[in-house]
């Protein structure tokens, strides 16, 4: 490729050391769709002849059957997908193949490929996303008027709505939704015709290939367009945060549905057993999603790390920057396959989580609000209460079984009127607030989750339909 400078061909071990294929070979369709749209635009602006355009494009759609065929093996001399697929192009067409790569460079190529595929790639994980998500809806929906201990630090804190647990899952895979709509905007900006960073002398239509790429703009500043990897950081970032929460949802029901809490049932399919010990239901599907979490977050860093010194424009440390990128890819795929079936056959055994509260200490802060509500100071009401608490601790008494006469003992402002609050139903549906746990607050968090889920259905179908070869 370079012979007219070097006098030298390049060494063996240098070749194998620098080659790409084993990284980029995977872009082979998104490359030829790209010298397919760049090949038009020469022959729209006058820089090949139609007939020349034709043939381009037709010998361009040859060598994609064979890719896909399988008979087309590429060479290591080649160093990379890009020039294996032209000179194999040039074999089939003649000369005019070396016309192709006119007013274009391998740094606008490889990103326009790696646009194309990414794009693909962040759409089909858009739609698994949302699979998950109608999951969690139809979790929420079943479980609406279960009741479950709430926890912070681990502790029980307050009783809650299994549905609003579920939707709280929801929403925050709802912002991981909104980061892929985010790095798919970012990445429908056309690098096309930037060149190697300064753009061409030749009269290049970037705006028309752009279009038949189905990109919604061009980038502004070729120098920026070959040099920044941001549409790849904001797709890592997204893979990230959405393995981030599948790692805490999944750390959550390892933990509720041990023997310890034990209100969670997991379907066996989605466990495994011992080889020694007969008793066991391992839930090894959610450890593993816990585990690979942590790969995507460290592929996010190393990314980040590539790049961080780099100085504009291009620099061959950017061949690294989807190796990162491909195993996040394929992990976040694999988790987003088996979680949405493993959440639809969570069960909730009632009576257990029921029993979670026999010492009716979740209903604390229901007798402080109760306090407030007769003109104490929150401040006072908190210590009342906890030392009632203590008391209670100290004299193994449940909160619940306090009388009148007790409650009033320890809390003089305790009325008659007390009692039947505490009850754990009522604690949750005198949640009434906008968010909040109570089965009325929660029905219609599930009416706005639905919706939600049909605009995100609505925006995630443009991309597709976007691509014009």
């Amino acid at each position: 490729m370079w012979h007219g400078r070097f006098r030298e061909d390049t060494a063996e071990v240098v070749q194998r050391f620098t080659e790409s294929l084993d990284l980029d070979w995977r872009l082979a369709p998104y490359d030829i769709y790209g010298s397919i749209a760049h090949a038009r635009m020469l022959s729209e602006v006058g820089l090949v002849s139609p007939e020349e355009g034709e043939k381009l494009e037709n010998g361009l759609r040859q060598v994609l059957v064979e890719i896909q065929e399988g008979t087309f093996t590429p060479s290591l001399a080649m160093e990379d997908v890009h020039m294996n697929i032209e000179a194999r192009l040039t074999e089939i067409v003649g000369p005019v193949g070396a016309k192709l790569h006119t007013g274009r460079s391998r740094n606008d190529q490889s990103v326009t490929a790696v646009k194309l595929f990414l794009r693909r790639e962040m759409v089909a994980l858009g739609d698994e996303l949302l699979m998950l998500m109608d999951s969690l809806i139809d979790r929420a929906v079943t479980h609406r008027n279960v009741i479950i201990p709430g926890y912070t630090h681990l502790q029980q804190a307050q009783p809650i709505s299994m549905g609003h647990y579920w939707l709280a899952h929801f929403w925050a895979f709802s912002r991981d939704f909104r980061r892929i709509l985010f790095a798919l905007e970012v990445i429908n900006e056309s690098p096309l015709g930037a060149g190697a960073l300064a753009g061409s002398t030749l009269p290049l239509d970037r705006g028309y290939t752009a279009g038949l790429l189905g990109f919604d703009k061009v980038a502004e500043n070729s120098l920026d367009a070959v040099s920044q990897r941001d549409y790849l950081l904001d797709s890592q970032y997204a893979l990230a945060m959405v393995m981030l929460h599948t790692s805490r949802m999944a750390e959550d029901m390892i933990i509720y549905s041990s023997r310890e809490f034990g209100w969670m049932e997991l379907p066996d399919a989605f466990c495994t057993g011992s080889s020694m010990m007969p008793q066991k239901k391992n839930p090894d599907v959610l450890e593993l999603v816990r585990g690979r979490s942590g790969r995507v977050v460290g592929d996010l860093v190393d990314l980040m790390v590539i790049l961080k010194g780099l100085p504009f424009a291009y620099n061959r440390d950017m061949q690294e920057d989807k190796r990162a990128l491909w195993t996040s890819l394929q992990m976040t795929k694999d988790v987003l396959e088996v979680l949405p079936q493993l959440v639809a056959r969570v069960e909730i055994d009632e009576e257990r989580a029921a029993a979670s509260f026999v010492d009716g200490f979740t209903l604390a802060t229901d007798v402080a609000e109760y306090l407030v509500m007769k003109g104490v100071p929150f401040r006072d009401a908190h210590e009342k209460v906890g030392s009632a608490v203590r008391w209670c601790v100290e004299h193994y008494k449940a909160l619940t079984d306090l009388s009148l006469e007790e409650w009033q003992d320890l809390i003089p402002e305790a009325g008659e009127d007390l009692l039947p609050l505490l009850d754990v139903e009522q604690s949750v549906n005198r949640r009434n607030t906008q968010g909040g746990t109570s089965f009325k607050q929660v029905a219609l968090q599930i009416e706005r989750g639905l919706e939600t889920m049909e605009q995100y259905r609505k925006r995630l179908a443009e991309y597709p339909a976007r691509f014009a070869l």
